[in-house]
């Protein structure tokens, strides 16, 4: 049974930082490419960045420079590091493994774990 469990999400000022944590069973961590997607208030899923089994890593150009995505193989689990964040971060954040979603043609939002949280206002 693949299982993602996200935390780490809260509310923030705007320029705040937050780190996000993701713990990964049921599949094998280190053959994923691993992924962050988000979710806004009554928008869509969108990707955000990845982070592939060889260490390959990829951005969406809003998050360059502020988003830093790792993984540690050893303890099945996956990071998103956010500083400088701004009003329009604000979602429901996703921790999405890549290979199951290929494998299994299920989405990324909402089908691996339950999402944490994450606000920025003043």
């Amino acid at each position: 049974d693949v299982q993602l469990a996200e935390s780490g999400g809260g509310s923030v000022q705007p320029g705040g930082s937050l780190r996000l944590s993701c713990t990964a069973s049921g599949f094998t961590f280190e053959d994923s490419s691993m992924g962050w997607y988000r979710q806004p208030p009554g928008k869509d899923c969108t990707w955000v960045a990845t982070i592939d089994e060889d260490g390959s890593i990829y951005y969406i150009n809003p998050v360059k420079g502020r988003f830093t995505i790792s993984r540690d193989n050893a303890e099945n689990a996956l990071y998103l590091q956010m500083n400088r964040l701004k009003p329009e971060d604000t979602a429901v954040y996703y921790c999405v493994p890549l290979l199951q979603v290929a494998r299994t043609l299920r989405g990324p939002c909402g089908n691996w774990g339950q999402g944490t949280q994450v606000t920025v206002s003043s």
